[in-house]
């Protein structure tokens, strides 16, 4: 991968320097805004992670216009593992903040090819039905945030 400089790149991010070209990946994909590469700490053969060439440490600091490039890389590259590996489903997922289990601050998704009954992530949360009152609540609150945005 050529080096190359972009306009918001964090000097500390492990994933600009994949971007800059200064720590070598497995590429599998590229664009102008978008890198895809397997991750090096494989949940399943063919996990990989899809990110914004420039730097936003997590979803809450991803503009607007790139979720539709990162979301299109994303379906490309599922579309290509489900050939490549033939999993029996795949999950995308995106840790976003220490709480949730994010470990690098530059916004990613992974592509997480899966076999049943692998173990790899549980598809059994626990599922109970919501308290339909709580959840008028929750969902009038989310609401009025939005029609504040």
């Amino acid at each position: 991968m050529a080096s190359h400089p972009h306009p918001l790149r964090n000097a500390e991010c492990i994933f600009c320097k994949i971007v800059a070209g200064e720590i070598p990946c497995h590429k599998v994909y590229e664009d102008d805004k978008t890198l895809a590469f397997m991750d090096i700490f494989p949940l399943s053969p063919g996990h990989t992670l899809v990110i914004p060439k420039d730097h936003h440490p997590d979803l809450f600091a991803l503009p607007d216009d790139l979720g539709s490039p990162l979301m299109t890389t994303s379906r490309r590259v599922a579309l290509a593992i489900a050939k490549a590996f033939g999993p029996d489903g795949v999950n995308l997922f995106q840790a976003n903040g220490a709480a949730a289990g994010q470990t690098v601050f530059h916004f990613h998704l992974h592509i997480l090819p899966r076999r049943k009954g692998d173990g790899v992530i549980s598809t059994d949360h626990g599922q109970r039905p919501g308290d339909h009152a709580a959840l008028a609540k929750e969902a009038e609150a989310v609401r009025a945030v939005l029609a504040e945005m």
